[in-house]
């Protein structure tokens, strides 16, 4: 399959992930799971998470939906979010500028909502409240989050052209690459990559065949030092939750990492070492394979 066309880098920087909803019946199910093992601090209200000065980048809500429900959007400066605001209007998708009440309770300056085509919804915000720096004292090199946000999701969808238009057309992000293989007869994995600042890849769309019961399939955060993604490999091993994919290094963003099954059913990513975007980027091509070495499944003895 020929690569899709995409908008440029016009938007390089303009936007990060500033921070993931999720929607559980039991939001106290993973504080122990996003607080001990992951290593998240707390964040500024019950049951969120940061791994930065930001006072929240993941917000655990509890419904039925048992998903991510709001992917936000920081953009940089406010003529960054009204450009973003602007260009997902012009592309047909109905933006809602939020309630005072509504941006307050996010903790952000500014804030406006469109409809997700994955389902749930986008919200577009700008400054997004920071205070001092956490404790983190299961990750002492911290997380890499300056300039491109708290990490990346990855989310699975029947509606995959029609997210692929809303990434690259309404938000403008570019096309980093995508994978493409087979992984048995009359089934290919489909995964597109894409950017809206340096990290390699902020969402990434998997098609799905069928409507899956959670869109979400991982979050990632990214460390700074490569033995903290070892240390919590080893708070993982320690404890009883499935590992889907032992430790490996992803072919195409470069990542060294593993994931973890989370008690929700979603899956987290902690890595490190992943390659970076510049406007100079040129290697937008088809990758057959996931993982460069590793990325297994374990099972404990």
């Amino acid at each position: 399959m020929e690569p899709q066309p995409e908008s440029g880098h016009s938007s390089l920087g303009h936007l990060e992930l500033g921070y993931l909803v999720l929607e559980v019946p039991e939001p106290a199910s993973l504080d122990a799971f996003f607080g001990e093992v992951i290593g998240l601090a707390p964040g500024a209200r019950p049951h969120s998470f940061r791994n930065d000065e930001a006072v929240h980048r993941l917000i655990v809500e509890s419904g039925d939906a048992n998903d991510l429900v709001v992917t936000g959007l920081e953009a940089a400066d406010d003529a960054a979010f009204e450009a973003t605001v602007a260009r997902l209007t012009d592309a047909g998708h109905p933006v809602v500028d939020a309630e005072p009440a509504d941006a307050a309770a996010r903790s952000v300056a500014r804030l406006a909502t469109v409809a997700a085509p994955w389902g749930g919804s986008v919200e577009i915000v700008s400054g997004l409240e920071r205070g001092d720096a956490p404790d983190l004292p299961a990750m002492p090199g911290g997380f890499l989050t300056d300039g491109v946000g708290g990490g990346h999701a990855v989310v699975a969808t029947t509606a995959f052209d029609e997210s692929h238009d809303f990434l690259v057309d309404g938000l403008g992000f570019g096309q980093s690459d995508w994978l493409e293989m087979e992984l048995g007869p009359g089934m290919t994995l489909e995964v597109r990559f894409y950017h809206c600042n340096p990290r390699h890849h902020t969402i990434a769309l998997a098609r799905a065949p069928f409507e899956l019961p959670q869109r979400l399939h991982h979050l990632m955060v990214e460390t700074r030092e490569r033995d903290d993604v070892g240390a919590a490999f080893d708070r993982v091993w320690a404890s009883d939750l499935a590992i889907p994919n032992g430790l490996g290094r992803h072919d195409n963003d470069g990542m060294f990492s593993f994931y973890v099954q989370s008690p929700a059913g979603f899956q987290v990513e902690v890595g490190h070492g992943a390659r970076v975007v510049g406007d100079d980027w040129d290697d937008n091509r088809r990758y057959d394979r996931i993982s460069a070495w590793g990325h297994q499944p374990l099972e404990r003895p």
